[in-house]
C-alpha cells in the first residue's frame, strides 16, 4: 500500500471520532423566517430523513433523526441541532478496505444574529465515536492542533418575497479543517485550510396548493477535505416543501430533495418529516 494511501486511511479513521459536517439547511431556514420578537421564544422539535446529506455528501448511509433546540430573542438565535443514524456503516476506499465506522452522531452548537435580509451565524461542528459513544470523543479539547471541533462562519442573504434569492458564503476558520500535507492530501498538514463554500438558492412559493420548490447550486473554490480535492460544484438539486393536513389544526410538514455532487458523481433521492 503506498504512502497515500496510508494518509488516507488515517484520515478516515481520524474522522471516525472528529467533527466532521453539519446540516445547516434546517437551521439557516428556521433562522431566516423567525420574525422578531420582544419575548424569548424557546422552539425544539425533530426532523427525520431517509438520508443525512449535507452539501452533496452522505454521512451515515443511514435514515437518521436530526432533534433541534433553541432561543430566540429579536434577531439573536442560540440553538443546538444534532443528527442520529438508525443504522451502522462502513467506509470502503483502494477497492478492497472496508473501515467499520459504526452509528453516525454528530452534535452542533450556533449563535446568529439576523437583521433585515442578512444573517450572520457562527456553527461549532462536532461529531462523536460512531464505534463507542461513551469513550474517545474529546469534546472538550479546543486546541487547533489537536482539537476535534470545527468552527465555521457564515453569512447569508435571504431576499424578500418580491426577489426570493437566498446566497449563503461560509468558511471553516478553526479546528478540524487542515491543509495538505507533504504528499497532497487534504486535511493531514498543520495549517488550516479555510475550506470555503458557496450556495445560491430562489424560492419559488405555490400559495394556492401551499408548495414552495427551491433549486439550489453549491460549489467550491478550493479543494478541501471536507467538500472535495478541488474547485467544482458539489452539491445541486431541487427541493419541495409541502404541509399535510391532519386534523383540522395541525399539518405535517415534509420535503422530498432530489440532490446531485457532480464532482463526485453522485446522485441522491431524499425525504424528511418534520416534528
Amino acid at each position: 500500500m503506498t504512502k497515500g494511501y496510508l494518509a488516507f486511511i488515517y484520515f478516515l479513521l481520524a474522522g471516525l471520532i472528529s467533527p466532521l459536517l453539519a446540516q445547516d439547511v434546517k437551521v439557516r431556514s428556521d433562522i431566516e423566517v423567525e420574525k422578531e420578537s420582544d419575548d424569548v421564544v424557546l422552539e425544539f422539535g425533530a426532523d427525520i430523513f431517509s438520508r443525512y446529506i449535507w452539501r452533496g455528501n452522505d454521512f451515515g448511509n443511514s435514515p437518521a433523526i436530526q432533534p433541534n433546540i433553541c432561543f430566540s430573542w429579536k434577531g439573536l438565535k442560540i440553538g443546538s441541532w444534532g443528527s442520529y443514524a438508525f443504522s451502522k456503516h462502513s467506509i470502503e476506499f483502494n477497492d478492497s478496505t472496508i473501515v467499520d465506522a459504526g452509528n453516525y452522531a454528530e452534535v452542533d452548537f450556533y449563535i446568529s444574529y439576523t437583521y433585515k435580509w442578512f444573517t450572520l451565524m457562527v456553527f461549532d461542528y462536532f461529531t462523536m465515536n460512531g464505534l463507542n459513544a461513551n469513550q474517545g470523543n474529546r469534546y472538550f479539547d479546543y486546541r487547533n492542533e489537536t482539537t476535534g471541533h470545527t468552527f465555521e462562519g457564515c453569512l447569508s442573504f435571504d431576499g424578500p418575497e418580491k426577489f426570493p434569492l437566498q446566497v449563503m458564503v461560509s468558511t471553516l476558520f478553526y479546528g478540524y479543517d487542515k491543509d495538505q500535507d507533504s504528499s497532497g492530501v487534504y486535511g493531514l498538514g498543520e495549517k488550516n485550510n479555510f475550506s470555503t463554500y458557496i450556495e445560491l438558492g430562489y424560492r419559488i412559493q405555490f400559495k394556492k396548493i401551499d408548495l414552495e420548490l427551491r433549486p439550489f447550486i453549491g460549489g467550491i473554490p478550493f479543494g478541501s477535505a471536507w467538500y472535495g480535492p478541488k474547485a467544482g460544484i458539489v452539491n445541486l438539486g431541487l427541493t419541495a416543501k409541502k404541509s399535510i393536513p391532519i386534523t383540522p389544526k395541525y399539518a405535517l410538514p415534509v420535503q422530498v430533495s432530489v440532490i446531485a455532487d457532480p464532482m463526485d458523481q453522485n446522485l441522491y433521492l431524499v425525504f424528511g418529516i418534520s416534528m
